[in-house]
């Protein structure tokens, strides 16, 4: 952590290398699985292990969010009312995701939770099942191939308007989100005494990554 003591401020590790690989691999995966989707065909088997991928990188970011570092756990940045009203009104103060970033965030983590697990169900009436789809009855397949592709839409919604809202922020703002999630570092005003951060520890980071595979396995092998 680097202050400037000239313009009080302060240059932190806002968001930690874990959560930066989360990050961009999920970009990644959701490309891989919304491109080979709309080829369809022999890409529906891309499209099962990225959606396979998309799941771990998920129960990865929810365990990362508890145990990992200060600015990724969901606690840090979890949007009460209190928290949006006064973002509303402008006398917000903090680091990392504001309010109504967070509420993004949650909401894609959310949609794309919902999204992954109606996918280990469903089927495409030609060659491909979900690794789940032989746990339910044909009818119930078809519900949630239906969900999953309702789903599909909402999340592209979601998707623009949380692209729209990052580009708003570097170009109308001056507030470069991007930066940060590349390198991690983000010049703040200066940080109080009582904001301490700390980085996620080595155990919690193996452990993340074990439960992310183990939900993996589970959900590759009905």
């Amino acid at each position: 952590m680097h202050v400037d003591s000239n313009n009080a401020t302060t240059r932190i590790l806002l968001w930690d290398l874990p959560l930066r690989i989360f990050h961009w691999s999920l970009v990644l995966a959701v490309t891989i699985a919304i491109v080979s989707a709309k080829i369809g065909g022999e890409w529906m088997e891309l499209h099962g292990k990225a959606g396979l991928t998309i799941i771990g990188l998920l129960v990865f970011r929810v365990t990362w969010g508890i145990v990992g570092s200060t600015h990724a756990r969901f606690s840090n940045f979890a949007p009460t009312p209190a928290k949006v009203r006064s973002y509303l009104k402008g006398r917000w103060q903090g680091v990392g995701h504001n309010p109504l970033g967070a509420l993004s965030v949650f909401g894609l983590l959310g949609l794309l939770a919902a999204q992954a697990a109606t996918g280990l169900f469903s089927n495409d009436d030609i060659s491909f099942n979900g690794p789940l789809y032989v746990l339910v009855e044909q009818a119930v397949s078809d519900r949630l191939t239906g969900w999953h592709h309702q789903l599909s839409n909402v999340l592209f919604a979601l998707l623009g308007l949380h692209i729209v809202a990052v580009f708003f922020y570097v170009i109308v703002k001056r507030n470069n989100l991007i930066k940060p999630m590349l390198t991690g570092w983000k010049t703040v005003e200066s940080v109080k005494p009582d904001q301490p951060t700390k980085q996620g520890s080595l155990p919690a980071l193996l452990t993340s990554i074990l439960v992310a595979v183990i939900a993996v396995y589970g959900a590759s092998h009905g």
